[in-house]
């Protein structure tokens, strides 16, 4: 902490007053006043759509507020920011904008978005020169500064990766020290620890305990208690776009917003009212007894290189299966590969029900609800809510031809099963990512799936969300819907898990029915934390 009242003129000092920003009629934040200076380090928390990360998008200069009188000119707007560096006041974040470090599952997106698979090195070494993608090889003293941060967050062994190559959680760290590469004079973390292995995990929680040490702020936006690191100072809490709570950290209401321990889903608290489910026919998947699917020594290469190796299982409907295990062991391509993203190698074999010589993968998709964190950058922003749902129905990103009475009807009450109905009408740029995806839940429920593929899926979701959506996936798993699902939190196994699988390094090292002590675990076995 600072030993004086004045501050750091190194690093960027961030004013709100009466700050407000409304889309499309609807207020997102309202009246924010907010001061960061240097040496301080804060949580924000908050439920989905309280608007935590359009405030932190509005600091770091990517989205503009309303103006107090929206009929003067956008100018205006310039009232409710200011920022100090250098010993000078700016009215606007551009003088200050490539000072501040702003990483996001957002950010992350867009990667997959455009395509940019460059190498983990090459990714980093942009963040020397503060752009999107390598316009220069990186010289020798620019390969040696990337090299010892990728020793310092422990990612070196995967300089030479693709990008998208990696787990959602290497990618994460892979943009942490992108970010640190800029050496910001502010740092804005959304949900920088969703998705990170307990040995991960414990590595940025590390990280972000030795910047105290550094005069450098950041802020930090999170849904979990155990993402709060010792060296945090400050928190604000946002309810509904407005503040709560600002102060200390001790003194802040969390526990009300980030809970630390969460019943497995005990179907007391929904987001909507949950329609009956009729029971699954276990002959519409092909006859009785008869596999969704069964895999037989599976591999699966990506870039030359191999991410699963020798898999060999079944899934039957109600099956209830978690894939666990460390970043990078593989748990993502297994899903996107039972899916039909990944093609199986030579000398395994897939097989799917249903799916014989001269039947089309696709018709196997339209029977499979996927949520992943790929979907929501695949999805056009300015989609509506009711038009993703609706695409649920034909296993497509968007409709190729205007929807027919069914897919309104099976939209609409999938919408209604999560509680999503009065937003069915907003774009997919106006929600939050808690909100997003909640909608992409509706849109794999939409096609009333026999297999449901969830990968990490309460990820960036608050913990009333997550305590409904689990809920929602016991009711179908009772229906006779098949699950396979991946998660790092052991609160997140549901109650009707049937089987387990323990992925290290692609290799399966536990395959079978879930063993007694395993869902309720606190330990790291697999990567679990």
């Amino acid at each position: 902490m600072r030993r004086s009242g004045k501050s750091d003129s190194r690093h960027v000092e961030v004013r709100l007053k009466h700050l407000a920003l409304a889309r499309q009629g609807r207020v997102v934040l309202d009246d924010v006043s907010w001061t960061v200076k240097p040496g301080e380090r804060w949580v924000l928390a908050g439920g989905n759509g309280a608007g935590k990360t359009q405030l932190l998008k509005i600091i770091a200069g990517a989205v503009w507020p309303t103006p107090a009188d929206t009929t003067s000119s956008s100018a205006v707007a310039n009232t409710a920011r200011r920022y100090r560096w250098r010993g000078e006041t700016f009215p606007s974040p551009f003088e200050v904008k490539e000072e501040i470090g702003y990483i996001g599952p957002e950010r992350q997106d867009k990667y997959e978005r455009y395509g940019w698979n460059h190498s983990v090195e090459q990714i980093v070494g942009t963040g020397l020169y503060r752009t999107d993608i390598p316009l220069n090889p990186l010289s020798l003293a620019d390969r040696r500064r990337v090299a010892a941060l990728l020793v310092r967050l422990a990612i070196a062994p995967l300089a030479a990766r693709p990008l998208l190559s990696l787990s959602y959680g290497e990618r994460r760290l892979t943009l942490l020290a992108r970010v640190l590469a800029s050496q910001p004079k502010l740092l804005l973390l959304d949900e920088l620890l969703s998705g990170l292995d307990a040995t991960n995990h414990a590595r940025a929680l590390r990280w972000l305990c030795d910047t105290k040490r550094s005069e450098m702020p950041w802020v930090l936006a999170t849904h979990r208690v155990d993402d709060v690191p010792a060296s945090a100072t400050h928190a604000l809490v946002l309810e509904k776009g407005r503040v709560v709570y600002r102060g200390i950290l001790r003194n802040a209401p969390l526990q009300k917003w980030l809970n630390r321990h969460e019943p497995v889903s005990t179907g007391r608290r929904s987001m909507g009212k949950s329609p009956s489910v009729k029971p699954a026919s276990r002959r519409s998947a092909g006859g009785p007894g008869e596999p969704l699917l069964r895999l037989t020594r599976a591999s699966v290469y990506l870039d030359e290189h191999r991410v699963l190796e020798d898999l060999s299982f079944e899934v039957r409907l109600g099956d209830c299966w978690v894939v666990h295990g460390h970043n990078g062991s593989g748990k993502t391509t297994l899903l996107r590969m039972l899916y039909g993203d990944h093609g199986v190698a030579s000398g395994g074999r897939i097989e799917r029900a249903g799916i014989v010589p001269g039947v089309p993968l696709q018709e196997f998709k339209r029977k499979v609800g996927i949520v992943a964190p790929h979907l929501q950058s695949d999805h056009p922003q300015e989609l509506t809510v009711a038009a993703v749902v609706q695409s649920g129905r034909h296993a497509s990103i968007g409709l190729n031809d205007a929807p027919d009475a069914a897919d309104r009807a099976a939209a609409n009450r999938s919408l209604q099963f999560f509680g999503l109905t009065n937003l069915s009408s907003r774009t997919l740029r106006e929600l939050s990512y808690g909100q997003l995806r909640r909608v992409l839940f509706a849109r794999a429920w939409a096609c009333r799936p026999s297999l449901l593929l969830l990968d990490e899926p309460f990820s960036g979701v608050d913990s009333p969300t997550r305590l409904s959506l689990m809920t929602h996936v016991a009711t179908m798993v009772a229906s006779g819907t098949a699950v396979l699902m991946t998660t790092h939190h052991p609160s997140e196994w549901p109650a009707c898990v049937t089987h387990e699988l323990e992925l290290t390094g692609g290799r399966a090292i536990y395959c079978g029915p879930v063993r007694s002590s395993a869902a309720n675990s606190s330990g790291s076995a697999g990567g679990l934390n």
